[in-house]
């Protein structure tokens, strides 16, 4: 019958082996097989909230039913309907009313998708993910979240109902001096995209300092915890790496989309969080580099206190050896040995016992092997 590791690891005395290395979120982070379609849960609670506004005035409704949503269809101002909780008959009601292909609409649905771009019977769609650096768990949590672009409407599905990184956001629609007031929908479209990038150098940041208190702890005092760090750090530059990278296709796609949604003046915002992702990147990588860096260090220092114990070892044993050697000889079994039958024969033993290893120890100090 085969044991599982579970079973004859406990004989090796590492009781807490999986959950040190947190094998745990490893089958959590590669648990992606595009041949499978996850079934989404639906949410037990959904919240609707709509911005209505234009140059002049904006209109903030919290709360509101689905059919309130709808009606915001025949608006002549600009709509952002931003749905918290995601129901699979919400989504077909709201993508049948605003014009949101089916495919689309499975796109929204999906679970573990990864970022992409479409653009369908005059709708422009991007699927991203919010990142959050979850304190507890020194972990990066996801939210994937849908972005719906039509005429004069702007449509956000989100799975999260207690956390987005839009308040900044909606703090700013309200001014009466506001950019996004006095532009079109794309350019809301443009802050929504950029306000979730630049997340991303929030989430960044954390396990930026989360790396520079590790480098320390192996210089200081490396264990095999600091192992175990390393090994969690590295699994979250993997959710880093799966969540920005294909972003980067989606904002290029809409640098060159022909689309009529999206105005010449606005090219250049898109631009600007192109370049913004292209650092977020560039900054995955370096922080992999370190933490490559920091698992040859570790092992550095390992091999390095490894080879001071062998050193410390092997001059016992060098100092040792004169007193095994003049032992050995007198201790032969023949009847005639010099300094048997002296009177001082033992203690002049002793003595080159003790003198040779002092000597041994006078030339390896001068010749630097210790």
């Amino acid at each position: 019958m085969k044991m599982r590791p579970e079973k004859y690891l406990k004989y090796l005395f590492l009781p807490n082996l999986f959950e040190l290395f947190g094998t745990e979120r490893t089958r959590e982070i590669l648990s992606v097989n595009p041949t499978v379609v996850p079934k989404r849960e639906e949410a037990q609670q959904v919240i609707i909230t709509a911005y209505c506004y234009s140059k002049e005035s904006i209109e903030e409704r919290k709360d509101i039913s689905l059919q309130e949503a709808l009606a915001l269809k025949e608006s002549n101002k600009i709509v952002w309907v931003n749905i918290d909780g995601l129901r699979k008959s919400d989504v077909e009601t709201v993508g049948a009313r605003y014009g949101i292909h089916p495919l689309l609409q499975e796109d929204i649905l999906s679970v573990d998708q990864r970022a992409k771009m479409d653009e369908v019977d005059d709708i422009l769609f991007c699927l991203v993910n919010m990142l959050y650096y979850n304190e507890q768990k020194k972990s990066v949590d996801q939210e994937q979240i849908s972005l719906v672009l039509g005429r004069n409407f702007v449509i956000t599905f989100q799975e999260d109902l207690n956390r987005d990184v839009f308040t900044a956001l909606r703090g700013r629609l309200k001014l009466p001096a506001s950019k996004t007031r006095t532009k079109e929908a794309d350019y809301l479209y443009y802050t929504l995209l950029d306000t979730i990038v630049d997340h991303y150098f929030i989430v960044m940041d954390k396990l930026g300092d989360e790396i520079e208190d590790l480098e320390e702890e192996i210089i200081r005092s490396a264990s095999k915890r600091t192992l175990a760090y390393i090994n969690s750090l590295r699994k979250e530059l993997i959710v880093l790496k799966r969540t920005i990278y294909p972003v980067r296709e989606v904002i290029g796609g809409l640098i060159k989309s022909e689309s009529e949604l999206l105005t010449e003046l606005n090219e250049r915002y898109y631009k600007d969080v192109y370049d913004h992702i292209v650092q977020a990147i560039d900054l995955v990588d370096n922080y992999r580099d370190m933490l490559t860096g920091m698992q040859d260090l570790y092992l550095s220092n390992v091999n390095l206190k490894m080879n001071e114990v062998m050193k410390v070892m092997a001059i016992v044993t060098c100092l040792l050896a004169p007193a095994t050697v003049i032992g050995g000889i007198f201790g032969m079994n023949f009847n005639v040995l010099p300094l048997t039958n002296q009177h001082f024969g033992f203690w002049i033993a002793v003595t080159a016992m003790i003198l040779i290893p002092i000597w041994m120890l006078l030339i390896f100090k001068r010749k630097g092997w210790f």
